[in-house]
């Protein structure tokens, strides 16, 4: 463990588990990093004289990144240059005693450095390979740059997203990256379970940041198909149900509504003195509500606009409606749901000290996932994983990095 990282936690159930994590800036490393948190063994992999982008990426602290040391966490840091021989021969070396690799080089890039997938499986043929690009290993667009915003824009996200008469809206985070990620993460636990259930081979995982998030928005692709309909902004609105929306208070605080269920939409309206509506035909349906968003985005939003946000929280929850506040970031620290789920945990950094961070994903009764430790520098394992493991002696670990392959 790296000096700096608190008590043992007990093992995740990918103990045992290696991953070699060679992607760089946020798909690729981000679904290493989900699996790291659960126990697998990481190691980041980097370029020796071009370091993960991540690392400078987003606010930092007295010049250290502060995004890496979440991406980054539980992760071993090594350098090679795998476009070198030297560095491509220590690479598959790593592959021999690994379960995954994560990759995100343009198509045709480890092909050209004499590491095609069908090399990697002649030296270990269990290994999974995770190759995570902008539009997938083939097709016109296949070797195209590819990013989040990109996928964010083609999948159909940003036009409907935004205001009816604005312009069509990107979000201000990696929306498309980050679903990719989990995406990733989850393909490549379906591979190794099938090869340890079935006794199958690795394989190559081929996943394109373009299609999670296509999936995500929900029937847009039939309702094309079957009524030619395309979707447009509606702002804060949604096309299937009504009232939700943001909506504003007496003293200037925001809430959301939700009424996704038809009990939850008729406990609104009793909830601000509109009833009727309730017996209304259209209001059986979740699509007919929004078709009468204007009046039913009336009747609530006059009746949270009379009142202070803290006595519009109490009278909802009495109702049992669904509704919060919009929160900043401010907010998610001091909120109690949030501290009782230890949201946001506190690690120890040896370069920050204490340092709050999102912590893993869900929660196992048995195995728990757990940070061991924070993002590490740029190289900081080298010896610990190139000696220790493989075995190198000080001098051959000292001609590769003469070479410049380490």
């Amino acid at each position: 463990m790296p000096s700096g990282a608190g008590p043992v936690p007990p093992p995740g159930p990918l103990a045992g588990l290696t991953v070699l994590d060679c992607a760089t800036l946020f798909a690729g490393p981000l679904a290493a990093t989900v699996l790291g948190d659960y126990g697998a063994d990481v190691i980041k992999i980097e370029h020796p004289r071009r370091p993960d982008p991540a690392r400078t990426h987003g606010p930092a602290r007295d010049g250290t990144g502060l995004w890496w040391k979440m991406l980054g966490r539980n992760k071993h840091t090594v350098t090679l240059d795998l476009s070198r021989p030297a560095g491509a021969a220590l690479l598959l070396r790593l592959v021999e005693q690994a379960d995954v690799l994560i990759e995100n080089f343009r198509p045709g890039t480890l092909e050209r450095w004499g590491l095609a997938p069908e090399r990697l499986h002649e030296t270990n043929p269990g290994l999974v390979i995770a190759r995570v690009t902008g539009f997938g290993q083939f097709g016109p667009y296949a070797r195209r740059p590819g990013f989040g915003t990109l996928a964010e824009s083609m999948s159909g996200f940003a036009a409907v997203t935004g205001e009816p008469d604005g312009p069509p809206t990107l979000p201000p985070f990696g929306l498309a990256d980050g679903i990719a990620a989990l995406v990733a993460a989850s393909a490549v636990q379906t591979a190794l379970l099938h090869r340890t259930m079935r006794g199958g081979p690795g394989q190559v995982v081929d996943l394109a940041i373009v299609e999670p998030l296509l999936t995500l928005l929900g029937p847009q692709a039939s309702a094309y198909d079957q009524l030619g309909t395309v979707p447009t902004r509606t702002g804060n609105r949604s096309a299937n149900n009504a009232p939700r929306n943001t909506y504003r208070t007496r003293d200037e605080r925001w809430v959301a509504v939700s009424t996704s269920a038809q009990s939850i939409a008729e406990r609104v309206l009793r909830l601000v003195g509109h009833p009727e509506v309730i017996d209304e035909p259209w209001f059986a349906s979740g699509s007919g509500r929004a078709g009468h968003a204007d009046l039913l985005d009336e009747h609530v939003g006059s009746w949270i606009a009379a009142r202070d946000l803290d006595d519009v929280m109490t009278a909802f929850t009495e109702a049992e409606a669904a509704v919060c506040p919009v929160y900043d970031i401010r907010d998610v620290f001091a909120d109690p749901q949030y501290r009782a789920l230890d949201s946001l945990t506190t690690v120890q950094d040896p370069e920050l000290g204490p340092l709050r961070m999102q912590n893993v994903l869900f929660r196992l009764s048995a195995t728990p996932g757990s940070i061991r430790w924070t993002g590490r520098p740029h190289g900081a394992d080298n010896e610990a994983v190139y000696s220790g493991r493989l075995g190198l002696t000080a001098d051959e670990l000292k001609a590769l990095i003469d070479e410049g392959a380490v």
